[in-house]
């Protein structure tokens, strides 16, 4: 598959969820291994503990998922990339409109990226010892940073996915 040119039958929620197990977050600099696949699934708990709708707990459990196919790249390199952030933003919307038949709306995906920076701040603050930026990055959940093998990740994944998937699809 060319993850440039990707159509929705290219796109299957295994493959992502396994890559997403396996590759770690922070491009690999945490001293612990904590997955894309765990980030993931503390976004989706994160919406449902806001009182989200299913439909952002299955975008935030899925918006990560063009990086099971491009891999995960640090924010501050990815901005820097220009081809790169077009290809991951195409790939993106295909697995969005592959599984939820749409893209996020703006106040959607404004939930989502709030979600997604306070999740970054607590991971960082939690695994690093360090605060990213400031500002008011308040969680609801208890973030659970401690490894998880890949086999575990890989399954709550697909059972997160398909109860949410199930209930999106009235």
């Amino acid at each position: 598959m060319d993850p440039g040119e990707a159509s929705p039958s290219d796109i299957a929620i295994e493959d992502i969820a396994h890559a997403l197990s396996l590759l770690c977050r922070s491009g690999g600099q945490f001293p612990t291994f904590y997955s894309v696949g765990q980030h993931s699934l503390a976004c989706a708990k994160e919406a449902a503990a806001r009182g989200y709708s299913k439909d952002v707990q299955l975008f935030c459990l899925l918006h990560d998922a063009s990086e099971a196919y491009i891999s995960d790249i640090t924010r501050p390199v990815k901005e820097r990339l220009k081809e790169y952030l077009p290809i991951e933003k195409r790939l993106q919307n295909t697995i969005y409109t592959k599984f939820l038949g749409r893209l996020p709306d703006e106040e959607e995906q404004k939930k989502i990226d709030d979600i997604d920076n306070s999740m970054l701040y607590h991971e960082f603050k939690k695994i690093m010892n360090h605060e990213v930026s400031d500002g008011d990055f308040e969680i609801n959940i208890e973030l659970n940073t401690t490894f998880c093998g890949f086999e575990t990740v890989e399954k709550e994944f697909l059972s997160e996915f398909c109860f949410l998937y199930c209930l999106s699809e009235g």
